[in-house]
């Protein structure tokens, strides 16, 4: 089941890539969210049931929310394990690049991940993939790159090591990047997937469970505080703004995840078009977007934030501080009125 998406010739290559490799390394972008988990998870059971090794390698440690996901505990966190991971990288057959479309996207793993002279895969659904890849399968109309991984691997005849570990990564990286199929989610196709998915056993309620009743009591007052205190409405943009400084993040003893979900609460009020979350980190302000209908937070972030994504759901990051990148904002705006409804 693989609606004929990816290229015949692509399909080819990574056949021979695979087939070619035993030693193989996975890597995913700098604060996974579930669709990187989810993808890179899911990928390194399947090549291991096919009888390769293989490894992942996070950037930075993964939210605690998605440690449940089947082989999370075994992942290789480069900001702990630096050296060990610059070795994976060195010496592997074959690289895979998941749910990002720019090494700048890897953070501190780039320069190993660039030298490394080990073939690099990407997968991933964002705009504009780089080119650095040896074999490149971006498409950007797919909802998320969990489901595309669920299309590649069908469509290169590894159907069959895909068990209810995998399954059971991949759904939670569909379900994750499409706010519970809320979003980017009128594909027919995602709901064949999903019944494959159930085959295998999956208990999709369980995983919802798993990642939406997580909270802890300082992530609940985080976000409450937020909400109360830290939203801006600007009508006339019928745009939402969320701010949270490390100072008011400490406060409620933030981790990791605490805010995931904080930037969609302003779409439900039907006059507010797009939200916009920015949150203070030690050396840059992170930006998560998300819209309705044809408004582009895609490229919003990307003209303004350093960063893209998809046309409601996408991110980026300013460097200076977040006074700055408020009023960087604040320009941004009235450029985009033309995009809002009437």
């Amino acid at each position: 089941m693989t609606d004929n998406l990816i290229e015949r010739d692509k399909v080819d290559a990574l056949k021979r890539y695979i087939n070619t490799s035993r030693r193989m390394v996975i890597t995913c972008h700098i604060s996974p969210d579930g669709d990187a988990m989810g993808s890179s998870l899911a990928l390194c059971r399947i090549l291991r049931n096919a009888g390769k090794e293989v490894k992942v390698i996070t950037p930075d440690t993964p939210p605690k929310y998605l440690m449940f996901l089947p082989g999370a505990e075994h992942i290789v966190v480069y900001s702990r394990f630096e050296n060990f991971a610059n070795k994976l990288l060195a010496e592997t057959d074959l690289i895979f690049c998941l749910d990002y479309n720019d090494p700048k996207r890897v953070d501190l793993v780039s320069p190993g991940l660039l030298a490394s002279p080990a073939p690099k895969v990407m997968i991933d659904h964002h705009l504009y993939p780089d080119t650095f890849p040896d074999l490149v399968i971006s498409h950007p109309e797919v909802s998320s790159t969990s489901a595309l991984i669920y299309k590649v691997i069908s469509a290169v005849g590894m159907q069959r090591f895909i068990d209810f570990e995998a399954a059971t990564a991949i759904y939670t990286g569909m379900m994750t990047d499409t706010g519970n199929f809320s979003y980017n989610s009128n594909d027919p196709s995602l709901y064949r997937i999903i019944a494959r998915l159930l085959e295998k056993g999956i208990d999709k309620d369980w995983i919802y469970k798993k990642v939406y009743f997580n909270n802890s009591i300082n992530r609940l007052r985080l976000n409450g505080y937020a909400m109360s205190q830290k939203l801006e409405h600007f009508a006339e943009h019928k745009a939402a703004l969320i701010t949270l400084t490390r100072k008011e993040l400490n406060e409620y003893h933030y981790q990791k995840g605490d805010t995931e979900d904080l930037v969609n609460r302003p779409l439900t009020c039907p006059d507010i078009v797009y939200s916009i979350f920015l949150r203070e980190e030690t050396d840059y302000i992170k930006v998560s977007t998300r819209s309705k209908g044809s408004f582009p937070v895609n490229k919003m972030c990307s003209e303004y934030f350093n960063g893209g994504g998809h046309l409601n759901a996408a991110g980026g990051e300013f460097y200076g501080t977040l006074d700055e990148a408020v009023a960087r904002l604040h320009e941004a705006m009235p450029e985009f009125d033309h995009y809002l409804p009437e």
